[in-house]
């Protein structure tokens, strides 16, 4: 009998979630026209308390975490990946920390599974940006494309700061792994790769937003079908709690924290005056959207 990489790696997972790692895979899902929209986990990252609220004033970050629940110790954020279906295309937003970066992380191939998808079944990879828990599902257990049908989109600005082998010298030396492995990643891909810039309509229905500071090249996308739409965010907003209160506080987790926080800044003040709905990745359920708050904003999870 023989056994596919597939189910190989299935196994895997499947094996791994004995452990007790297995993420839940309960998401929330919404029609927007006549397009899809699940979110589905690839688990959740374990990170450092100062990777997040390091920058800002501490008793300040406390008070909103603690009003939040959030409770002390590491963070656990979500890792939400949206997946879209419209037309003939299934359309997957990131791809995940794949095997090698975290062990609570890297299911997608279980929760594909879980919705009776195949990773052929995706023709289309967009990608928000180059960080571990977004793009090093590119690879399998076995180096190879983990979507092996998928046509991959990626903004130009992004590719090239990962593909720049300055990059691993210039980046902060507790990111030099992200570079070494984005760059692995990317060069084995990069004939599947086609490029978009700020603004571009990619695929129908689907527009590139620039939302740069997060990492240099980051975008979002809004989806739009018909008087309805909706903005995959990636880690523009990076969480529930501090990144609505008080956007214009530095965050750790941005390569560039000023730019970071202006661009939040006026991202949710566009997503509340619009009203339009969010996925966010590191968002607890994921899918919901922006309300003013006093100062700041807060976010509201999809009924």
């Amino acid at each position: 009998m023989q056994i596919s990489r597939r189910a190989f790696a299935l196994g895997g997972t499947a094996a791994l979630a004995a452990t007790g790692l297995r993420p839940a895979r309960a998401q929330t899902s919404i029609e927007l026209g006549g397009m899809q929209i699940d979110m589905i986990s690839d688990g959740n990252l374990v990170l450092p308390r100062d990777m997040i609220i390091g920058s800002m004033p501490t008793d300040g970050a406390e008070a909103i975490l603690a009003q939040y629940n959030v409770p002390d110790g590491a963070l656990m954020p979500p890792c939400n990946l949206t997946l879209l279906r419209h037309d003939d295309r299934v359309i997957l937003f990131d791809v995940g920390s794949g095997p090698d970066f975290q062990p609570t992380a890297g299911f997608l191939p279980d929760a594909l599974d879980a919705m009776g998808l195949y990773p052929e079944d995706i023709t289309h990879l967009v990608i928000t940006h180059g960080h571990p828990d977004h793009i090093w599902g590119l690879l399998d257990d076995f180096d190879e494309p983990f979507l092996p049908e998928a046509e991959i989109l990626m903004g130009r600005t992004d590719f090239d700061y990962w593909m720049n082998p300055n990059t691993v010298d210039t980046i902060s030396a507790a990111r030099q792994s992200f570079a070494v492995g984005a760059q692995r990643r990317l060069e084995a891909v990069a004939d599947l790769v086609s490029f978009f810039e700020d603004g571009q309509e990619i695929l129908p229905g689907v527009a590139a937003r620039a939302s740069f500071g997060h990492t240099p090249g980051h975008m979002s996308f809004e989806l739009r079908d018909g008087s309805e739409s909706l903005m995959v965010i990636g880690d523009a907003i990076g969480n529930h709690h501090v990144a609505f209160a008080r956007p214009d506080w530095h965050s750790g987790s941005d390569q560039d924290p000023e730019l970071g926080a202006q661009t939040r800044v006026a991202l949710l003040d566009q997503l509340a005056h619009d009203q339009m709905r969010i996925a966010g990745f590191h968002i607890p359920g994921g899918l919901g959207h922006v309300e003013r708050d006093g100062g700041g904003y807060r976010f509201v999870a999809e009924d």
